[in-house]
């Protein structure tokens, strides 16, 4: 498994795979797609720039097997305060997700971040994903009390297609 620090050309490989493995549909969806409660975009190439921009200390890392082969993965780490880091953006290519790589990507993304001081990971999940928030209580993850408001009306992520969608934050000690 090769992680490296995305670059440039980068960019329109990582933001088809997190559309595709986000808000997918049909039959090479992924088994957590956002379709059902999130429509359209997950991510374009102005707000991963944007994002990028704004938070120059975070790691996006992408996932290949050899150096020039294809994008299957990505992962974000952003160091927070006191060792804390988040996390986001785990994402495998859909048609791959059967070989637990996700797995051992999200391992690979703990060491990375032990590696450079981090002692604990935190992430937020939509609350109605609760397949996948069973999959990181599974590897370790325990649901915090916290929530975070999702972003009605800044549809720049999706148009959600419920009223009720907020975060929930998990963390692991690492």
């Amino acid at each position: 498994m090769l992680l490296n620090r995305a670059v440039e050309d980068d960019y329109e490989e990582i933001v088809d795979l997190a559309n595709l493995a986000f808000r997918g549909a049909g039959v090479g969806a992924s088994w957590n797609s956002e379709t059902d409660f999130i429509d359209g975009q997950r991510m374009n190439d102005s707000l991963l720039r944007e994002e990028l921009a704004a938070k120059p200390d975070a790691q996006l890392l992408t996932y290949r097997e050899d150096p020039d082969g294809a994008l299957l993965g990505t992962v974000w780490l952003e160091p927070k305060q006191d060792g804390v880091w988040y996390l986001g953006l785990l994402t495998i290519r859909p048609d791959l997700q059967k070989r637990q790589m996700g797995r051992t990507l999200l391992a690979a993304a703990e060491g990375f971040a032990k590696e450079r001081g981090a002692h604990r990971i935190r992430m937020s999940v939509v609350n109605v994903r609760k397949a996948l928030i069973a999959w990181y209580e599974r590897r370790g993850y325990i649901l915090t009390r916290e929530t975070q408001h999702f972003p009605y009306g800044d549809e720049r992520f999706g148009r959600p297609l419920r009223d009720d969608l907020h975060f929930v934050l998990l963390e692991k000690d690492i």
